[in-house]
């Protein structure tokens, strides 16, 4: 009996064995698997390249942001200087771009329209992104009286249209450049508020913001740690739009005459200037128009191509 016992237990052993050695064999699919397993995931790589309508929105903002600081210098042109016998000149070699009425260079005065829209137009993203954004992280952190009092007045700012307020301070001050400045950051600092707000409120009602504050995490902790990278992608897609916004609306300005005064060099007040002689200059009015089309063109490309990433990046995802 005892003999039966221990060849059954050999023949056991001996089977548990071998299944054993099949199970650690090398199979012609492992590696395949480890390969596909331990293989950087392809939308981690995908969203490290740049797509080519970024590329090209840098390349663009890049091209006018140079003409802008550098060429009133490259020129070395007076933009206010009058000609008067080179009045409506055509394009020339010496002027590319020709003179308007008054005999001025219109490409000298075109990048220095350029310098004072892209200047203008940046300060007042920034000092309306800044407040705004801090503003609602605040409003959300506290919540309770402070957030619904914040709330009504962003409430109360959005009733009156940016463009309406821009002329309001306009008109207090008829041709200043900081009344221009001041109405548009006041015009654009309700965005960045409402978008932080609504970005900042369900992070902090999450597990992460529990447990630093179990924790005793302090508050700039918690807000550099988990607010603040919850808030800037959203915000960083808002400025481009938001420096696109500020120069069609200083640009509008000056074309309806509220704006910068004469002789300044200004997209707006150039296009008015140059809309009674299309007839007889016809090359005057498109130089401005197109240089405010690829300003605008280039942001929207910079803020746009984050959306076809995602859903580039998505569609590869599911691919096998």
């Amino acid at each position: 009996m005892s003999s039966i016992w221990h060849s059954r237990s050999e023949e056991v052993g001996a089977a548990e064995a071998a299944h054993l050695d099949d199970a650690l064999s090398p199979r012609p699919d492992d590696d395949a698997l480890v390969a596909r397993t331990t293989a950087p995931p392809r939308r981690t790589w995908r969203r490290r390249l740049p797509s080519a309508r970024f590329q090209f929105g840098v390349a663009l903002l890049t091209g006018l942001a140079l003409f802008a600081v550098l060429g009133p210098a490259w020129l070395g042109i007076d933009p206010d200087v009058q000609h008067l016998e080179l009045s409506l000149s055509p394009p020339s070699w010496a002027q590319p771009l020709g003179t308007d009425l008054l005999g001025r260079s219109v490409l000298a005065r075109l990048a220095h329209a350029a310098r004072l829209s892209l200047l203008v137009a940046v300060l007042a993203t920034f000092s309306a992104a800044l407040p705004g954004v801090l503003l609602g992280l605040w409003a959300a952190w506290r919540g309770g009286v402070a957030e619904r009092a914040t709330v009504m007045v962003a409430d109360a700012m959005l009733a009156l249209p940016a463009l309406l307020l821009v002329l309001l301070f306009a008109a207090l001050a008829p041709g200043a450049l900081w009344a221009l400045y001041a109405g548009l950051s006041l015009g654009l600092w309700v965005e960045y508020f409402r978008v932080a707000r609504a970005q900042a409120r369900p992070v902090l009602q999450g597990p992460g913001v529990e447990a630093a504050r179990l924790l005793g995490l302090s508050r700039w902790t918690i807000w550099r740690h988990h607010l603040l990278p919850a808030v800037w992608p959203v915000v960083a897609r808002l400025l481009p739009l938001s420096v696109g916004q500020s120069v069609l609306s200083l640009s509008a300005l000056g074309f309806i005459g509220v704006g910068m005064p004469p002789p300044s060099a200004e997209l707006g007040l150039m296009m008015t200037e140059y809309l009674p002689h299309y007839d007889e200059a016809p090359w005057l009015l498109p130089a401005p128009i197109a240089l405010l089309m690829l300003l605008v063109m280039g942001l929207w490309l910079i803020t746009s191509s984050g959306d076809a990433d995602d859903r580039s990046t998505d569609g590869a995802e599911g691919q096998p």
